[in-house]
């Protein structure tokens, strides 16, 4: 569930490290098609994971916890073998599997706040918005949860408060255009866990790029060839982690070619697997926007 979480204090995610309900576990609300919901999961003895969920959409929750768990991630046709690294993390994570949470316009306007800033600075803006313009979480969720805002809420956030939250004019038109067209971005669901068509639909929205599309297909769908091109550190970490040295993104993807139809599975055993990519170099300088 991690790939959920947009930092420490995401109102819409937070983990139940006391286990309420018993055993450890995780909180998650979430905007579905039938109305809001908040899901506990929590993990038990051999596996097995107990799910709970409230709210109009609580039926909805509980029937896709399989697929957020990694149901339908296929495997049959990848062959780390090639690679001593590659092929030694993918043993050691045989349970690793690419979840799908079905809710396309929630991931996409996530991933828009992410565009051409820090991690901290998003998460941020993400806490700002969601507390201010979502909607309390049911059942028995932790204080201070919400649900997302649902698109119609989205359009009608004012410039000041996109402001206030440090989102630039680009950005927040850029939420505003995907939540014109939510409706459509939730039916690419029915082409399956992402591809071309997917990504070309994600990206017909105005300042919705390749990284964006990528960043939100990896999450609604559980696209496991979505590459996340123009992100700051993916292309070191593979070059890092696969030949011993940083690269570009087109040496990201040259690297990455023999796996084309799981390049994003490829990052995420090498993220999980517990490799970081030496540390130095520039860092991305946080900006305000509120000043501009």
């Amino acid at each position: 569930m991690g790939d959920y979480s947009r930092g420490v204090g995401d109102p819409t995610l937070q983990w139940d490290r006391e286990g309420k309900f018993g055993a450890p576990g995780v909180w998650k609300t979430l905007l579905t098609p039938l109305g809001p919901a908040t899901l506990h999961l929590a993990q038990r003895a051999r596996g097995e994971v107990v799910a709970r969920a409230w709210g109009a959409g609580a039926e909805w929750a509980i029937d896709g916890v399989p697929q957020l768990l990694g149901a339908g991630d296929e495997l049959d046709d990848f062959d780390p073998s090639a690679h001593p690294f590659l092929a030694e993390a993918h043993r050691r994570l045989p349970g690793l599997r690419l979840g799908r949470i079905s809710l396309v316009f929630e991931m996409l306007v996530a991933s828009i706040l992410e565009q051409k800033v820090t991690s901290k600075e998003a998460r941020q803006s993400w806490r700002v918005l969601v507390r201010g313009h979502g909607t309390a979480a049911p059942g028995p969720a932790p204080a201070g949860m919400r649900v997302a805002p649902s698109p119609d809420a989205w359009r009608m956030i004012p410039s000041w408060d996109f402001h206030r939250a440090g989102v630039d004019p680009k950005r927040s038109r850029t939420c505003v255009e995907a939540a014109k067209v939510a409706r459509g971005l939730e039916r690419t669901l029915e082409l399956g866990r992402g591809g071309p068509e997917v990504e070309r639909r994600l990206r017909s929205v105005s300042g919705v790029g390749v990284w964006t599309a990528a960043e939100t297909r990896q999450r609604s769908h559980g696209d496991a060839d979505a590459v996340s091109v123009g992100d700051y550190h993916v292309h070191d970490t593979v070059g890092w982690a696969l030949i011993g040295k940083p690269i570009d993104d087109d040496g990201m993807l040259e690297l990455l070619e023999p796996w084309r139809g799981h390049r994003h599975r490829v990052v995420r055993i090498i993220h999980a697997s517990g490799f970081r990519k030496p540390r130095f170099g520039p860092r991305m300088t946080i900006q305000d926007h509120r000043n501009h």
